[in-house]
């Protein structure tokens, strides 16, 4: 019974003296805490949900793994911080200087990026999903139309509208944009729209010899046609108006395949 005892205690004896102390990283979250004040602190898988952050230097800090959800950053100097792997999920990070940071595997879902300055960062390995206020000049027409496609297989159809129409004010001739706001306005019924986007995206894919694009935005003007054709014969069968469904899927899935 007491060498069972004493190997239990030996045992906890052994993970605690296993656990870092992490007296360095306490001192540093205390002076962030205390003074907002916390330029190159290890701040590395600290909790700071809800925290209020308001003009906070952290510039060149490490947040690794950290946990700011719903942070209130307005305003906060994050120049050349590591923000690998942490959650900014909701956190208002309006007029925020993010220049520099590395943001890979960082989720950014539903962030407010109002006038933050974003230079030299890596939109493309973070998680943008839901995000708000970004900058038309935030990211390329390829990064906005892959947020687009994106939020369109969530389901999030306005998301995905305004970051197409962002790609397509960019690059006014960047194609898979037009074809993303097609998809989507005829699946809503908007038909005079979406077959307007189809048709300048088919022209434009022509042009730039893009052959998957181009026949990809034919498949879909002849599946609209086919649709309004089985409406209208289904209309003069029941002498109402017939309605078939809506084109839904196969061309979504191809929008990505678009830009390589």
């Amino acid at each position: 019974m007491k060498s069972s005892l004493f190997t239990t205690i030996a045992l906890i004896s052994t993970i605690t003296i296993a656990i870092p102390t992490p007296a360095e990283s306490l001192t540093d979250l205390t002076q962030l805490l205390n003074t907002k004040k916390c330029s190159q602190c290890d701040l590395s898988n600290s909790g700071l949900v809800q925290t209020n952050l308001v003009g906070a230097d952290l510039s060149q800090a490490n947040l690794v793994g950290a946990n700011l959800s719903q942070a209130n950053l307005t305003g906060a100097d994050l120049r050349g911080a590591n923000l690998t792997g942490a959650s900014f999920y909701g956190a208002n990070l309006t007029g925020a200087n993010l220049a520099g940071v590395n943001l890979t595997s960082t989720d950014l879902r539903n962030a407010y990026l109002n006038n933050a300055n974003l230079t030299g960062a890596n939109l493309d390995v973070a998680r943008m999903e839901g995000i708000k206020g970004i900058a038309e000049n935030a990211a390329t027409a390829e990064q906005f139309h892959r947020w687009g496609v994106r939020e369109a297989d969530l389901g999030n159809y306005n998301a995905a509208v305004q970051h197409y129409r962002r790609a397509i004010k960019i690059d006014p001739e960047f194609a898979p944009a037009y074809l993303g706001l097609g998809i989507i306005q005829y699946n809503f019924d908007h038909r005079v729209e979406a077959k307007k986007n189809t048709k300048i995206a088919a022209k434009l894919f022509k042009e730039q010899q893009h052959e998957l694009g181009y026949k990809t935005a034919v498949d879909f003007q002849q599946q609209m046609a086919l649709i309004q054709e089985a409406e209208e014969n289904m209309a003069q069968r029941e002498g109402g108006m017939g309605h078939v469904g809506k084109f839904m899927g196969s061309v979504g899935s191809l929008l990505l395949q678009l830009l390589l």
